[in-house]
């Protein structure tokens, strides 16, 4: 059951709509969109319990991953003997983080995280031709087992924390498996949709979720990655990279404020 009943108010479920379409856009083009719909519904429901919250949250953005993939992939080719393992690797360790938080504390992470994403950012603003040419390695046992490690920890990371995973894993794919960012964006949209699943599952089994309120704003989602997806596949890599560089950016701020200044 849930421990607070979520009810429909005309007055704010418009501004949570507005909020998921466009949490779904930026998603679809470089992730990150969580900074958007997370406030917005910690601000509208501050008497809910966070995990309900976060539940919701998560019911709302696997329908616009789900979109965005589908888009990509129309457009895309990915070696799947690399994004399967990965994909189902992000789904144990979202379960394996999911089930960790209420054995390990998760202030550490939260006070290390904008360093992380700074050195991502200064990274790959040093490397202006990262990611800007697909040439992906050749399949091998050892790079299934890199995507294996890839979607463990950041689906760790994501079930246990989360801000940041679609940005943790459109870097990893671009440095490490030499994706543009084109390719990196539908390989991360498929493995963001099973920790998102992982997440769903575990917390809808609990009761933590308004369904409800997490379709309704899923809709919103999707209609918001359809725009996000097009401008990314229309306007290419290039974009794609400037999108992941600003949106990381305010990752950086928002993270490091709820970190060091907000209490």
């Amino acid at each position: 059951m849930l421990d607070i009943a979520i009810e429909f108010s005309l007055y704010l479920w418009p501004l949570l709509l507005a909020a998921a379409f466009f949490a779904g856009l930026v998603d679809a083009v470089a992730g990150g969109g969580g900074l958007i719909q997370v406030p917005v519904l910690f601000a509208v429901y501050p008497e809910v319990q966070p995990a309900t919250l976060l539940g919701t949250n998560k019911l709302s953005a696997i329908g616009g991953t789900i979109n965005a993939a589908r888009k990509y992939l129309r457009y895309v080719v990915l070696p799947w003997r690399l994004i399967v393992p990965a994909i189902v690797a992000g789904f144990v360790g979202a379960l394996l983080g999911a089930g960790a938080v209420s054995i390990f504390p998760a202030d550490p992470l939260r006070k290390a995280l904008p360093f992380v994403l700074l050195f991502l950012l200064i990274y790959t603003f040093l490397q202006p031709s990262l990611g800007q040419t697909h040439k992906p390695m050749e399949h091998s046992r050892l790079l299934q087992l890199k995507g294996v490690l890839l979607g463990l920890i950041v689906g760790f990371y994501d079930g246990f924390f989360g801000p940041g995973t679609g940005s943790f894993l459109l870097f990893g794919f671009v440095r490490f498996f030499n994706f543009d960012f084109l390719h990196a964006s539908a390989a991360t949209k498929l493995v963001n949709v099973s920790t998102n699943l992982a997440a769903v599952v575990l917390l809808g089994g609990l009761g933590k979720i308004s369904w409800t309120l997490g379709f309704s704003m899923m809709l919103a989602n999707i209609a918001g990655s359809h725009f996000g997806s097009r401008l990314a596949i229309q306007h290419g890599s290039g974009f794609v990279r400037k999108a992941f560089l600003v949106f990381v950016s305010a990752l950086i701020i928002k993270s490091a404020w709820d970190a060091y200044f907000s209490n």
